[in-house]
């Protein structure tokens, strides 16, 4: 199967209502030209799964000002003033989770199971609607997996049969997320011949990854 595609095929790949986790850390490696022509292209109703909305002006934070969110998964929102200003004007739903929760509901969605037992959030408003279950005469919440279905990510350097290597800190969420969606499409900075990357710095292996979007594309 063909896995380098263009920009324009991506986007044609993904529809209005669909779940898309974006990988990103407060806007660093969002996948920035896909969002871009996202918003070109006017999905809306999108159900979002991402760590944050960076900021209004950047990657992520452009699609919560162009309103085309309809739901957020996310453990932060503080530093897009317009992510809080939707959600309070009862625009935007917003479903606030801790970072390390966010992190292992994606892995387990990935993994296959079925949630997650966890501490963090009893007692607070986290917990309402949830399931607590005791073991060993502890409490824990059931956190239920999360899943998507296009995931789209970023890689520093991508070959062509999909295997990642991730940039220091802009690793973050992405290998979580390519695990985790029906289509995972990957935006790289530099597109190599199979074999450019060293085995041992493969960090998402190609199996997880469909398409590519890279170099002129």
């Amino acid at each position: 199967m063909k896995k380098l595609i263009s920009i324009d095929e991506a986007v044609n790949m993904i529809h209005d209502g669909m779940t898309i986790m974006v990988g990103g850390f407060l806007g660093c490696k969002n996948p920035f030209r896909m969002i871009d022509a996202l918003i070109e292209k006017g999905v809306k109703d999108i159900t979002l799964i991402a760590n944050d909305t960076a900021f209004p002006e950047v990657g992520l934070g452009k699609l919560i000002v162009n309103k085309q969110i309809k739901k957020l998964i996310t453990s932060h929102i503080g530093t897009n003033k317009e992510t809080g200003n939707q959600m309070n004007a009862g625009e935007l739903e917003v479903e606030l989770v801790p970072q390390g929760t966010l992190a292992e509901r994606i892995r387990a969605g990935g993994a296959g199971l079925g949630g997650i037992l966890t501490p963090t959030g009893l007692g607070t408003v986290v917990e309402e609607r949830k399931e607590i279950i005791e073991v060993d005469g502890k409490k824990y919440l059931l956190e239920k997996p999360l899943k998507a279905d296009i995931a789209l990510i970023v890689g520093k350097k991508v070959d062509k049969k999909g295997n990642i290597q991730y940039n220091k800190a802009t690793r973050n969420f992405n290998p979580l997320m390519a695990t985790a969606a029906e289509t995972v499409i990957v935006e790289a900075d530099e597109v190599v011949e199979v074999g450019e990357i060293d085995q041992d710095n493969v960090m998402t292996p190609g199996i997880f990854v469909d398409y590519i979007v890279g170099g002129a594309k």
